[in-house]
């Protein structure tokens, strides 16, 4: 174990049943040393990198359903929402008053929505705040776009990129093994070969994207390292990813709740540090303090993790499911600085700021 450990951390790609092998006879000191070597060896050591954006999600209402969610409303529901242009707006020039960069634009799939809303909010967003970058619709928002429009999905990006679209978050990958996944919906979602394709054809057109995974929904551990290779495999062919994201299901107020072991930071950690073994050719991976917690988080820079995103000036979707951490940019940095490394602001696509 220790022998395949070292190679993973020298630079050896783990083959899938590597990673299996990992993740059922590993210990996890030993996982967070070969992670944190991987870290290292791909990142300048001194530094961990954070971000100031928010998350503003112009609509609550999805056609989808997906078991695991808390946020979602049907359209008849009294808390049903769409943001009018104004609201969003107000919410961009907060995040610039606190010295935001970027901000994450997801909703739920409104089956009212049509690709002109798209367009047109992308196009005023960037003439009104034209130095904020615009990280938007997951690959769901996206496909349906396509499906309801009857357009090719290469058009589709491209008009969304013509708005003023600059990169795709990596939401909706949830486990990108489909036996999972049809488990965890209530409706047909966008499958695992659509999710990959929705990000191959972004980095075809240039675009930059990030990967991510929700695991503890009870899958097998199998599924995760499924996860691990899908993303690897379009990585090694496009190199269109910018970092991988995983985080742990958040169980309160879902139809899951209670139905399937909950996911702690032990598990956490051990995906995490597998994930960063696993992904050879993904240069950053970040740490979920917004479900783990500040402390957790911290810890998660020693087990892989390179980047622990952003201050989250605003975060719906995890807080419905019950988990509500908060952080200021000074939190940020002490916590960065705690555990000896040098804080640094960086953009969505990591540059520095």
């Amino acid at each position: 174990m220790q022998r395949l450990l070292d190679a993973a951390a020298g630079g050896r790609r783990l083959a899938g049943e590597d990673l299996q092998r990992l993740f059922d006879q590993a210990s996890l000191h030993a996982l967070g040393a070969a992670a944190h070597g991987v870290r290292c060896r791909l990142n300048p050591v001194a530094e961990a990198t954070y971000i100031i954006d928010r998350n503003i999600n112009y609509t609550n209402v999805c056609v989808y359903r997906c078991k695991f969610c808390a946020f979602y409303r049907r359209p008849e529901d009294a808390d049903a929402y769409v943001l009018p242009f104004e609201a969003i707006a107000r919410k961009v020039e907060e995040t610039v008053a606190a010295g935001g960069t970027g901000i994450l634009l997801q909703g739920g799939v409104h089956p009212a929505l049509r690709i002109d809303f798209y367009e047109g909010l992308l196009r005023q967003l960037k003439a009104a705040f034209p130095g904020v970058h615009l990280h938007a619709f997951s690959a769901p928002e996206v496909w349906y776009i396509a499906k309801v429009e009857r357009l090719p999905l290469p058009e589709v990006i491209a008009r969304l990129r013509a708005a003023g679209l600059e990169s795709i978050p990596g939401g909706g990958a949830e486990v990108l093994e489909d036996e999972t996944r049809t488990r965890i919906w209530s409706r047909a979602k966008a499958s695992t070969s659509q999710w990959l394709e929705v990000h191959r054809e972004a980095h075809r057109q240039g675009m930059r994207t990030t990967a991510t995974m929700m695991f503890g929904v009870g899958e097998p551990h199998a599924a995760r390292v499924e996860h691990f290779l899908r993303l690897r495999e379009l990585q090694d062919e496009t190199g269109g990813f910018t970092a991988f994201i995983p985080w742990t299901f958040q169980e309160e107020n879902t139809a899951l709740a209670g139905e399937v072991p909950v996911s702690g930071g032990f598990d956490y950690l051990r995906t995490l540090a597998i994930s960063r073994l696993a992904l050879d050719n993904v240069r950053h991976v970040q740490g979920s303090w917004v479900t783990q917690g500040s402390k957790i988080g911290q810890l998660s820079l020693f087990f892989g993790a390179d980047d622990l995103g952003s201050i989250m000036l605003e975060e719906n979707v995890v807080a419905a499911a019950g988990t509500r951490n908060h952080m200021t940019r000074e939190e940020m940095e002490r916590i960065i600085a705690d555990a000896g490394f040098v804080p640094r602001q960086r953009r969505t696509l990591y540059e520095p700021t």
